[in-house]
């Protein structure tokens, strides 16, 4: 089965990562999992660890490992990022590496998919927008978003899709069909 990356970040649509780990490790594959600072807001390393079965990374410094982003990316088939923030998308379409998650994700040579969680407007903006076409232009898979509820109460684009479809959207990419 496949060696998965699994990033999160800081949104009301962080506990579903939780659920999409678990559906993965169900399936066979083996989860590693780096919680941003913002997704600690939202769950804990523990939640991720548990149905991993593997530590949950926070951290770019710490420990004996100095070079964690390149230890977690070694031999990878796929990384995921859900939900992924406009921060997230941001900072990842310029090659920003300040924490775990963006080094990581500048360090995966793997397919990687993207889950984005925002508000519709966020994910409307020219920015966003432009950020997103760049990222895909570098063959990176978006999941989403889906249209519904938002943790603000309002309706429209920006809600993460619901972890079974970005598991499928997930098994598409190992299996070369995205």
């Amino acid at each position: 089965m496949a060696d998965i990356l699994m990033g999160v970040t800081g949104g009301a649509a962080a506990f579903k990562a939780v659920s999409l780990a678990s559906m993965l490790r169900k399936a066979g594959h083996s989860v590693k999992s780096v919680l941003s600072p913002g997704g600690m807001k939202f769950i804990t390393p523990i939640q991720l660890s548990a149905v991993t079965g593997e530590p949950c990374h926070t951290e770019l410094f710490s420990g004996d490992n100095l070079i964690p982003h390149i230890s977690l990316t070694d031999h990878l088939d796929l990384m995921i990022v859900a939900p992924a923030t406009a921060h997230f998308i941001a900072r990842a379409a310029q090659g920003l590496a300040d924490d775990l998650l963006t080094a990581s994700f500048l360090a995966c040579s793997a397919p990687v998919v993207i889950a984005p969680a925002m508000n519709t407007r966020m994910w409307e903006n020219p920015a966003v927008v432009r950020n997103v076409s760049v990222l895909k232009e570098r063959g990176i898979v978006f999941a989403g978003p889906a249209q519904g509820k938002l943790a603000c109460g309002t309706t429209g684009a920006g809600r993460l899709m619901e972890p079974a479809d970005i598991y499928r959207i997930c098994c598409d990419v190992l299996k070369g069909d995205r």
